[in-house]
Order: structure tokens, then C-alpha cells, then sequence
């Protein structure tokens, strides 16, 4: 999309930044996201890189909207309870930002699609809620050699780190196989505003990563603790006995 024919006003703000001026823009107009989640972590990262103009969104997610959602997944409405979450996303984002192309996917993330799945976007944006969904979004990635930044959350607390072919560690180096105890995956306690601050991060990881500009948490994890108001960046080792990443 060039920037000519949309309204320059709106990304006005964005373009005066000296790290990201016209063909920034241009730049973010042309690139795509795929988020895996349209949930807590999914909705701030999906309005945040419709705001910040990235050209095409993808989201992908199998659930329908219920009310014990609404504390936290703010792409999503009261009168949205009981609609495709995918369908109640692209309807907020395309009325948020007509500029915007959004594809959905209304289908669980598993080994025989995410290969095809992340094919075609440039950056991929894990906002699942569960262990098995990440290892299977982490080896789909580093497989096909796409870039995409994990987001964790819990109670009070969050985290996340980003991947990048041949510049760090892998989700799977970190933290190793899923959990041999998680079938199926009680309901989390988590304070809203948590997986706001998350998902925001994980949109700026996007945006960064589109525009080639800033430190992108490759071989770091970022944690914040909500209840003490804190951030810490740790330093991840790669592991050389990865079962993925060794691989490439």
C-alpha cells in the first residue's frame, strides 16, 4: 500500500519520529503479522499494530467469545458473547482502521497447519494461553525460519522474549519439553490490565522487527510483576542440545 492514498493524519505522530519518517510507514503498510490468539495477549497486540498501520493482520484462533473473557480481552464486547472470536476481532480492527487488512483463521494451531499458517507473514506473535500450543507455534517457527515474540502471563505477572533466525535461543531452549502435566489446562487467574501490557510489548516487538529499528528482546526474556511494578530483563543461554533449533 503506498502511502499516497491513505490519510497521512492518521499516522501523522508515527511519521514526525526520526526512526520511522515516510518510508517507515511505508514500510509498516507493507508488512504483516500473524497473531496466534485472540484473547488477552492478542487483543491489545492486534489493536496496537492496526494502529500502528502494519498493513496485514492475521488472527488465528478457534474459540468463541464468553463472558469470563471480558476482564481482560478487550477486542471484546458484551454484545459479542457467544460470536467467533476471530469474526469479533476483525470486526473491531476493520472498524478501528479501515486501512487494514485483516485474514482470520478459525481453526486450533496444531503440527499439520502451522507450517502453512505462518507462510506469507513476516512476523508471528504467540498469544496462546497454553504450554502446547507455544512449543507447537516455537518449532513451527524456527522450522520455517520466521521470527515471533512469546508472551506468557499469570495472576499479577508477565513475560516475553523474541526469536529471531540465527540471533538467540528458542522458546524451546529455555524452557525445554511441555510439561508432562498439562492435558487439560485448569483456567489461569489473571488481573486484566496484565495481559495489556504484554500484548502492547509484543506489538512494539513487531513493529520494531518490521521497521529494522531498536533492540528486540532476541537472547532476553522481559518479566514484569504487576503487584511490585517492576520489570527485569534476563540474558538466555542458547541451548546446543535444542531439539528445534539445533536443527538449523
Amino acid at each position: 500500500m503506498e502511502l499516497s492514498s491513505i490519510p497521512k493524519k492518521r499516522y501523522a505522530r508515527q511519521i514526525i519520529l526520526d526512526e520511522i519518517g515516510t518510508e517507515g510507514q511505508k514500510r509498516l503498510l507493507s508488512g504483516s503479522v500473524l497473531i496466534i490468539g485472540a484473547g488477552g495477549l492478542g487483543s491489545p497486540a492486534a489493536l496496537y499494530a492496526a494502529a500502528a498501520g502494519i498493513g496485514r493482520i492475521g488472527i488465528a484462533d478457534m474459540d468463541r467469545v464468553e463472558i469470563s473473557n471480558l476482564n481482560r480481552q478487550i477486542i471484546h464486547m458484551a454484545g459479542d458473547i457467544g460470536k467467533e472470536k476471530v469474526i469479533s476481532a476483525k470486526e473491531k480492527l476493520i472498524g478501528f482502521n479501515p486501512d487494514v487488512q485483516v485474514d482470520i483463521y478459525d481453526m486450533a494451531v496444531d503440527e499439520s497447519n502451522i507450517g502453512g499458517l505462518i507462510e506469507g507473514y513476516d512476523f508471528v506473535i504467540d498469544a496462546t494461553d497454553n504450554f502446547s500450543s507455544k512449543f507447537i507455534i516455537n518449532d513451527g517457527c524456527v522450522r520455517g525460519g520466521k521470527p515471533f515474540c512469546h508472551g506468557g502471563i499469570l495472576g499479577f505477572c508477565g513475560q516475553l522474549m523474541t526469536y529471531v533466525p540465527g540471533e538467540g535461543p528458542c522458546y524451546r531452549c529455555i524452557f525445554g519439553d511441555v510439561p508432562k502435566e498439562e492435558n487439560e489446562p485448569e483456567p489461569i487467574g489473571v488481573v486484566g490490565a496484565v495481559p495489556g501490557v504484554i500484548g502492547s510489548l509484543q506489538a512494539m516487538e513487531a513493529i520494531k522487527y518490521i521497521l529494522g529499528v531498536g533492540n528486540l528482546l532476541t537472547g532476553r526474556l522481559l518479566t514484569y510483576d504487576g503487584l511490585r511494578q517492576t520489570f527485569r530483563t534476563v540474558k538466555l543461554p542458547h541451548n546446543a542440545n535444542c531439539s528445534v533449533c539445533r536443527e538449523k
